[in-house]
């Protein structure tokens, strides 16, 4: 227990003692333990000390930091730092502690700093602190080390975060195969594939205990970049590492294959799963593939892959559904689409969002939207939440069929709703009005749309030519220069049409200048 002395010295400055007084009055009012019992121990005085001072004068003077280094100890300058709670002030203390009295720190004190400091965002603070760490010759602990690589890559900081998996292999710290799942996703989620490639290299030639999800998680990656070949290469590696592919890796692998439209491809592999591999396909797999075929056009081919399914005894559920659904509405056989819905209530599984809005859009493809309407109406009874593309595909279908007001009234029930909306889904409302002649109206919709999203170039364009068509001038090239503003560039149809209207209204000078601007954008 620390005990202060009897005698102070005379150099000690006034202000010291009084700041001490008002501390140890606050200290006897203020601060209770939680069984309602008096802290007056002399070590928790010392800190309150040191944290006042530390607060109303920073840096402290040298005298007084002189003074209080014969009686700091590695455990009393942490509680100081936890009591300051605040990382750039646990930062200068830690430095004035180290380079002017040579306090040493414990693992504690620099586990806390660089933890705050990394949350804080203040990462060059804590490299400072990591180099001070290393040259006292203390190590990072494992979750200490995966919490430092991950700080510092999501900080875009990866050369650090590679050097501290460095440290760990020279000095022969054992590191947690989660530290390295954990680098890899945040290198792959930043799409630094080249780094993530580095990294398990340097894996395979250390030979370092390397897992299954180590593997998938650069396979996806590879996948994602359409590196297909790359991905299969790294699969005969995996295997010759003693780690052999799991349902994950193959669908990862069957995902990048239709990704770039080679399904055939990815059945081939399919089969191989099934036939050589010792795993089991499971419901992803298949409707990756089906979804491939779809998305292609060959329904005839994702029709024998679900067939093929149910005989394998995989029950499929709304994503194999919805997606031939939807695939069906694509290539215009609205039959064969109503007929996998009714397959889909038959087999007991529910239709979602995504489902019914496919068959929306078929119905309004074929212009039967009144049927799409009904469909909706049964959404909304079944309390199933339409999303933005369910509000867009009716809009527009309506806006088609020259029912404006319907249009618009779904418009208002997407503005009550919680749906972030996008302009996409207003301009059909806004085109309709203006080629009706009601400029004003659509200027309206403008307005609201404006309360919820920014305008696009193709509002911008649908404005500027209804108030072209309308001789409405003025109000023309105050929209034109409103979409320069806004950073959209008007398409050549837009500035002929604009221009042609100007010579028209006997408006030259403003051609002109419109033609300029274009030149100077």
């Amino acid at each position: 227990m620390l005990t202060f002395p009897h005698i102070v010295p005379k150099q000690i400055p006034f202000s010291f003692f009084t700041t001490i007084r008002a501390s140890h009055y606050l200290t006897l009012t203020q601060v209770r333990v939680a069984e309602k019992r008096f802290i007056t121990t002399p070590d928790f005085w010392f800190v309150k000390i040191v944290s006042t001072l530390f607060l109303r004068s920073n840096p402290l003077d040298d005298r007084i930091l002189s003074y209080f280094g014969k009686y700091l100890t590695p455990s009393l300058v942490l509680e100081v730092i936890k009591r300051l709670n605040n990382p750039n002030l646990g930062f200068k203390l830690f430095l004035s502690t180290r380079e002017k009295l040579n306090v040493p720190h414990s693992f504690w004190t620099y586990n806390m700093l660089l933890r705050s400091l990394c949350q804080a965002r203040l990462h060059n603070s804590a490299k400072l602190v990591y180099d001070c760490m290393r040259s006292d010759g203390q190590l990072p602990d494992s979750r200490l080390l995966g919490f430092l690589v991950c700080s510092f890559a999501l900080a875009d900081k990866v050369d650090v975060s590679r050097k501290l998996l460095v440290e760990a292999w020279c000095n022969k710290v054992q590191v947690n195969g989660i530290v390295y799942n954990n680098f890899l996703n945040i290198l792959i989620k930043h799409k630094k594939l080249d780094d993530a490639i580095c990294l398990v290299r340097e894996l395979m030639r250390s030979n370092s205990h390397l897992e299954t999800f180590t593997f998938n998680i650069l396979i996806q990656g590879l996948c994602r970049a359409g590196e297909i070949d790359e991905a299969f290469e790294l699969l005969r590696c995996m295997r010759s590492f003693g780690c052999s592919a799991d349902i994950v890796t193959y669908n990862t692998l069957l995902h990048g294959l239709c990704r770039i439209d080679e399904v055939e491809r990815a059945r081939d592999l399919l089969k191989d799963v099934c036939l050589k591999c010792g795993v089991v396909p499971n419901v992803v797999s298949y409707t990756t593939i089906i979804s491939g075929y779809c998305r292609l056009g060959k329904m005839k081919d994702a029709s024998s892959l679900l067939d093929e399914m149910v005989r394998s005894g995989i029950k499929p559920n709304v994503f194999t559904f919805s997606v031939l659904v939807d695939g069906f509405v694509k290539a215009g056989d609205m039959t064969s689409a109503l007929g996998m819905h009714k397959k889909m209530v038959f087999d007991g599984c529910l239709p979602n969002a995504v489902t019914l809005t496919s068959l929306i859009d078929g119905y309004c493809q074929v212009g039967w939207v009144n049927h799409g309407l009904n469909l909706w109406h049964e959404m909304n009874a079944r309390n199933i939440p339409a999303s933005l593309y369910t509000f867009s595909v009716l809009i527009s279908a309506l806006c088609k069929s020259n029912r404006l007001q319907e249009a618009r009234d779904l418009l208002n029930v997407l503005k009550r709703s919680d749906i972030v909306p996008e302009s996409f889904v207003y301009n059909p409302v806004i085109d309709g009005y203006c080629k009706s002649g009601n400029i004003d109206e659509a200027k309206a919709i403008v307005v609201e749309m404006e309360e919820k999203c920014k305008p696009d170039k193709l509002t911008f364009t649908i404005l500027i030519i209804g108030h072209c068509m309308k001789g409405r001038m003025p109000e023309a090239i105050g929209i034109f220069y409103k979409m320069l503003a806004a950073g959209c560039s008007p398409d050549d149809i837009t500035i002929r049409t604009l221009h042609s209207c100007l010579l028209k209204a006997g408006m030259p000078g403003e051609a002109a200048h419109i033609k300029e601007t274009i030149f100077e954008n």
